[in-house]
């Protein structure tokens, strides 16, 4: 097990270049199960959870070639059904299998997920969704099994207590491909991860429309072609190198990304006081002296990214008085305010909002990666750590992020990855 050993103090300069988005990249993976004929996919993140699902792939009869971040990707009409819980547990996007599955084999057993600990995530609605294209569910040891001779397209309305889900929406999405007639999703996730989605249905031939609104259209077909696809930039990846910046800048300069998906954090750094710089595919940042206080609140897209609220926490304490962040997506995602108390932080929590005392000064400590996006937070409060942090159990960050340590100390951080003796 490795860890990250970071000296704080050194300010950021430089170009980072972001990759190929995680969350957008699963679904789409996933969704080759649907293809009839080749599919080959470039600008595939290296990353841990991509490696997962390829063996999740293999195991389901694909045959998957990969060429850097090129993969190449052919499924039979018969194989197995089953996506077993040794793999489907490291990751939550592997339920995501289960909609393409049953259309293309008319039976699907996949585990109940795993992922990370962020929270209790249910995955009521996907089940909703299927049962009401005319599956037949059932759960039994761990296990969901679906099966339909035809699936048929319906109305489904597909929010939920904490609004819509993007992996429900993408199953259906992908589920619908081959139901007969129309689909109609109502409440639909409007995330960029679900019109990228979109694209690559189209370009296997099935008609889809809406996405990207509540309201998503898709017509099943009796076949469905091969394409050639890139997967759009992480938008969380950009935004993280951002928040970096705005840390920790120097002038950092945020490559290949589409500026348009992180308006709500653009919105947000711009009244803390961090100086940005849009460009057609690139944002400029440069570390503000003082940061104001704020009060935002996570929410589904077009508002502000759960999948960003750890690395804005680590931010606004360099805040010069008191902010707060309510949780709304998942309101026990707050393990990582512990971690950055270590740190020196003063944080504190009240059902889903976390009140952060800014101003107060960081000294490095050895701290332990709860979740993905909880490691991103503490490589970026130990940038402006006085002295010596060690984060521990950096696997979790290793799902999302291609090489974080060489991109940072590419932009002059003090950091460095290390086999972790202790074993934590």
């Amino acid at each position: 097990m490795d860890k990250l050993v970071i000296r704080g103090g050194n300010a950021l300069s430089g170009t980072v270049t972001v990759d190929g988005s995680k969350n957008g990249a699963l679904p789409i993976l996933f969704a080759t199960l649907l293809a009839e004929e080749p599919v080959t996919l470039r600008n595939v993140p290296r990353l841990v959870d991509i490696r997962t699902t390829v063996r999740i792939l293999g195991g389901l009869e694909a045959e998957v070639q990969e060429d850097g971040d090129k993969l190449s990707i052919t499924t039979p009409n018969e194989g197995s059904v089953t996506a077993p819980y040794e793999l489907v547990r490291r990751m939550r996007a592997s339920v995501c299998s289960l909609g393409p599955l049953l259309a293309r084999r008319g039976r699907a057993i996949v585990s109940r997920p795993g992922g990370c600990a962020i929270g209790d995530r249910p995955i009521d609605l996907h089940l909703k969704g299927l049962a009401a294209l005319g599956a037949e569910i059932r759960s039994r040891q761990g296990y969901i099994e679906a099966t339909a001779k035809r699936l048929r397209g319906t109305t489904i309305f597909l929010s939920g207590p904490f609004g819509s889900s993007v992996l429900g929406t993408a199953n259906i999405m992908m589920a619908a491909c081959r139901a007969e007639g129309v689909t109609m999703i109502e409440g639909a996730a409007c995330e960029p991860e679900i019109v990228g989605l979109a694209d690559f249905l189209i370009k296997l031939g099935v008609p889809v429309e809406g996405a990207g609104t509540p309201t998503v259209r898709v017509e099943g077909v009796d076949s469905i072609g091969g394409a050639d696809y890139t997967i759009p930039p992480d938008r969380i990846e950009a935004g993280t190198y951002v928040i970096a910046g705005a840390i920790a800048g120097g002038d950092v300069l945020v490559e290949n990304c589409v500026p348009g998906h992180l308006r709500s954090l653009i919105d947000i750094l711009t009244r803390m006081g961090v100086r940005l710089e849009i460009g057609d595919s690139s944002i400029r940042v440069w570390g503000a002296t003082k940061i104001e206080p704020i009060d935002i609140a996570t929410l589904p897209y077009p508002g502000f990214p759960t999948d960003l609220q750890a690395q804005l926490m680590a931010l606004m304490c360099r805040a010069d008085g008191i902010g707060l962040i309510t949780e709304k997506i998942y309101p026990d995602r707050y393990m990582h305010i512990a971690e950055l108390n270590r740190l020196g932080a003063r944080i504190r929590k009240e059902g889903p909002t976390a009140i952060i005392h800014g101003g107060q000064p960081l000294s490095g400590a050895d701290v332990m990666a709860s979740d993905l996006r909880a490691s991103a937070s503490l490589v970026l409060a130990a940038l402006i750590a006085d002295g010596i942090t060690e984060v521990h159990r950096i696997y979790h960050l290793d799902r999302g992020y291609v090489n974080m340590e060489r991109k940072l100390s590419a932009l002059g951080a003090d950091i460095r990855r290390e086999y972790d003796e202790t074993g934590v």
